[in-house]
């Protein structure tokens, strides 16, 4: 197509512009390179094998039910994925804990005033409920190892809002299990999450040099299942359950500790004061998901007593709880 113009400058001679357009006469100019070729024909293969083995092998989803489109060794539809919950709202800038009472003006939640915690802050991708905590179980309990490269990745996430106040080289430490649990399970799943989401953090963020470090920490004793116990309770049941295997190892070196979930912060504290007791010079946390704490908020984790304050709020907790209140909801023992 053909279009003549013509326009005059203030100071200037006529002048005739003409345009011509032909979308096809571009494709002929740039031919498709044989990557692209291969790529398309790929593709076309890639949904034809996928379309003929889900008719002869029809498989669902692990988390809802419903058909999968599409062969993968992570047998969880793109629904469930999306349906992941996150963190949203002020938060506390320790412990990351919601904060119930933003118009106080601090930052803090009360337990982290009361008795801040050996660690220097702890952050989580989501919210430990529906598809998330479906999805950490069939990892941990159902063995569905393929799906820690998903759920690595959205732990990648939760570590990166670290990357602007955090060291620039730290040792990466996974929450170890006890050898009998190890055993048990087959494999760690906080190592797993770790290993996947320095993968990720290797191409997002190149510079920060974060190490693996999975034999650093160790789990002593196999600490009871903590569902149904108070928070006192659970503090009582991994103290003293962490060691650090080389003690030069750690020394004046910044740790990132890592978990699955995160519950009442007791695992965490007693794995960061071993780490500190070793020579750490700092202790940082993230978790894949949080669990919502129930009853009052502002009382429910108070590491350490501190006169009448302690009192109160153990005496608070007593009045409005139950040990239920405290269980994870998969029933299994919260981390």
């Amino acid at each position: 197509m053909l279009g003549v113009y013509w326009w005059r400058g203030s100071n200037s001679p006529c002048v005739r512009c003409v345009f011509h357009r032909d979308s096809g006469a571009r494709v002929i100019d740039l031919p498709p390179s044989p990557v692209a070729r291969w790529r398309a024909v790929a593709r076309v293969l890639r949904s034809t094998g996928d379309a003929v083995a889900c008719a002869l092998l029809p498989t669902s989803c692990t988390l809802c039910g419903s058909p999968l489109p599409r062969l993968s060794s992570v047998p969880i539809c793109d629904s469930c994925w999306a349906e992941f919950p996150a963190l949203d709202g002020s938060a506390c800038s320790r412990c990351g804990d919601s904060l119930h009472e933003p118009s106080s003006g601090s930052l803090l939640c009360r337990a982290c005033r009361l008795a801040p915690p050996p660690f220097t802050r702890a952050v989580a991708y989501g919210i430990y409920e529906g598809r998330m905590r479906d999805a950490i179980h069939v990892l941990k309990y159902d063995r569905l190892h393929p799906a820690a490269r998903n759920l690595g990745q959205m732990l990648s996430v939760a570590i990166a809002q670290l990357a602007n106040e955090a060291p620039a080289e730290m040792l990466v430490i996974p929450i170890p299990l006890h050898r009998s649990k190890n055993a048990q399970r087959g494999f760690n799943q906080a190592r797993a999450l770790a290993r996947e989401a320095l993968v990720r953090l290797r191409h997002t963020h190149p510079d920060w040099r974060l190490t693996l470090a999975p034999r650093t920490l160790m789990r002593l004793r196999s600490t009871e299942s903590q569902a149904g116990l108070t928070p006192r309770q659970r503090r009582n049941n991994v103290r003293g359950a962490f060691s650090v295997t080389d003690k030069a190892a750690v020394a004046k070196k910044h740790i990132l500790l890592v978990d699955d979930i995160f519950t009442t912060g007791a695992t965490a504290r007693a794995a960061a004061s071993a780490l500190i007791r070793a020579g750490a010079a700092s202790v940082w946390v993230a978790t894949l998901a949080r669990a919502r704490r129930n009853g009052p908020p502002a009382a429910f984790d108070i590491p350490h007593e501190k006169g009448n304050i302690a009192e109160a709020a153990a005496a608070q907790i007593a009045a409005t709880s139950t040990p239920a209140s405290f269980a994870r909801l998969d029933g299994q023992p919260p981390f």
